[in-house]
């Protein structure tokens, strides 16, 4: 009798606990019965949306980071449907309050005070700009809201997603203010799990191993810089690899091979900022990167005053796709000197929404004012490097008492900064009767000049 009990009982199917039957029947699950929070049963992303309406109304209470780190509990639990479909619903689903935002324009008409201006900048805030602010106060709560902005930048577009977006975006500018990081110098003394991240999150020239990853921090000629927030102090956001040398490199492998020759720092005349790496995909679109690049440069002017010279040697990710569309290309790679000219065709020319550069990487350096110095074919012969550019890299030069001027040419004038090597580059681009023209006109130039 007993055994037929236990047969039937091992037959019968298992219901499998979800994510939120797990989070109900813990400690929390019953602060947040207490509290008269009940999610709804029928799925996670519903659920989700009634912890999120939870924290709204909670808002200032002591029970909210309690309430938060349950958000974030059943979310990181949650399939990525459910999550995404919290992320489609919940700017949607608290709206700002257009009968309190009539009430506070008429306050502020009446007494044009502080207090009124405050009452309508709290009218207008949406909604999920206090969800965001509250979820922050769990554990981990920076790094948590990261990992939720990068499930939402994966997920189809919508217009309440987009909206949400916006107020992930703008919180992220604000925590992840340069004034507020905390700019070190990652060694091979670093902590181990320091140096695994920068091994994973190294994506322009991957690194093969803890070998590879040793001659790339250890040496004496080499450096590496991160950006760190102070709730992720062993997670950097961004980090830049720099090689001291005497000239300008031509070529990544002469930076990173395996058999070099170390340069004594104190005879070092560049620093080659070789590799620059956001590391999560959900801190897209804030403004870090170049600070890191400027405060690095101060750092290396203090410790090596001779330094001469700041510049980069660069991948151009999207000249190979640029060159597959030009008709004279016709899906022939062409050889080392055409490919350098119309490298600097593409670098100085082919431009992209508002003006600026077309590749994502000239768009980042020259638009911090940095000046393209040259371009090099074979310079990168890495089945990526082949892939997105063909073997090309190129240097840009920080050249600091130009910074602002160069950066103002090419936001104003849409003009690329080059040096004379790259401006007779794109020069050999232009038809030859473009050329004779040019040339017709600085002899006439030269015949009448202008007194000073």
């Amino acid at each position: 009798m007993n055994t037929a009990r236990t047969r039937t009982q091992a037959d019968a199917p298992v219901r499998r606990r979800s994510a939120l039957d797990l989070l109900m029947n813990s400690g929390l699950g019953k602060m947040l019965r207490g509290l008269g929070v009940v999610p709804r049963q029928e799925n996670e992303g519903e659920s989700l949306l009634d912890l999120a309406d939870a924290l709204l109304s909670l808002r200032g209470r002591a029970s909210g980071p309690a309430v938060a780190k349950a958000f974030f509990d059943l979310y990181e639990a949650s399939d990525i449907a459910a999550r995404q479909e919290f992320l489609g619903k919940i700017h949607g689903a608290h709206p700002v309050e257009g009968a309190a935002i009539e009430k506070a324009i008429a306050k502020w008409a009446e007494t044009h005070d502080e207090g009124a201006a405050r009452a309508l900048h709290e009218a207008t805030e949406s909604p999920s700009q206090k969800l965001i602010r509250v979820l922050n106060l769990a554990p981990q709560g920076t790094e948590r809201l990261i990992g939720m902005r990068e499930d939402l930048l994966a997920a189809p577009k919508s217009p309440s997603l987009s909206a949400f977006d916006r107020d992930l975006e703008g919180a992220f500018t604000n925590w992840f203010n340069a004034g507020f990081l905390e700019l070190r110098r990652i060694s091979w003394d670093s902590p181990a799990c320091l140096l695994e991240r920068i091994i994973r999150y190294e994506a322009v020239h991957q690194i093969q191993g803890w070998d590879d990853l040793r001659r790339r921090v250890e040496p004496i000629d080499r450096r590496c810089y991160g950006f760190f927030h102070p709730q992720m102090m062993d997670d950097p956001l961004i980090f830049v690899e720099v090689a001291l040398t005497q000239e300008l490199p031509s070529a990544i492998h002469q930076i990173i091979a395996e058999k070099r020759e170390t340069v004594d720092p104190g005879e070092a005349s560049c620093a080659i900022f070789y590799s620059i790496n956001n590391c999560r995909t959900g801190l897209k679109g804030i403004p870090f990167g170049n600070y890191l690049i400027k405060r690095v440069v101060g750092l290396l002017q203090q410790e090596l005053p001779q330094l001469k010279t700041f510049a980069t040697l660069s991948p151009v990710p999207g000249f190979a796709k640029w060159l597959a569309k030009q008709d004279s290309n016709a899906g022939k790679v062409p050889g080392a000197k055409e490919l350098r000219v119309l490298g600097a065709k593409y670098l100085v020319d082919a431009k992209g929404k508002g003006g600026q550069p077309l590749d994502p990487v000239a768009r980042f350096h020259l638009g911090n004012g940095a000046r393209l110095e040259a371009i090099h074919a074979n310079a990168d012969l890495s089945e990526n490097g082949q892939r997105q550019a063909h073997g090309i890299m190129v240097n840009y030069v920080y050249d600091l008492a130009d910074i602002e001027a160069n950066h103002f040419a090419l936001t104003e004038l849409g003009t690329v900064v080059t040096s004379k090597a790259v401006q007779a580059l794109v020069e050999d681009t232009e038809p030859k009767e473009g050329k004779e023209k040019k040339g017709k006109k600085k002899d006439k130039d030269k015949a009448e000049p202008v007194a000073a």
